[in-house]
């Protein structure tokens, strides 16, 4: 028997170069995203934070940790919005174990 749903945890990186207002923007789209696909169940703003290794020359991220539960076809979705979406520089869904 197939799950039909699953908890997944998304990190993502936002470029710190961006506005306040294109950051939050940029939040807001994933979590919008994520609410009409499953469930949010906690998302943490992290804040602007020091990149372990520079990504397109830029030291700094602004990181958002997500944690969701949603069909398991829903984070190939999200991980191909999160490669086309102007901003984001890195991002990572794994399932989470609770």
């Amino acid at each position: 028997m197939a799950k039909t749903q699953a908890n997944y945890e998304a990190m993502y990186i936002i470029n710190a170069t961006l506005g306040d207002e294109d950051i939050a923007a940029v939040v807001e789209k994933f979590k919008s995203l994520i609410e009409a696909s499953g469930t949010l169940k906690e998302m943490e703003l992290m804040g602007k934070r020091r990149l372990a290794y520079p990504i397109n020359d830029m030291p700094e991220g602004y990181y958002v940790l997500v944690k969701f539960t949603a069909a398991p076809d829903f984070p190939a979705e999200l991980k191909r919005v999160f490669g086309i979406t102007e901003g984001v520089i890195r991002a990572l869904v794994t399932v989470s174990a609770d």
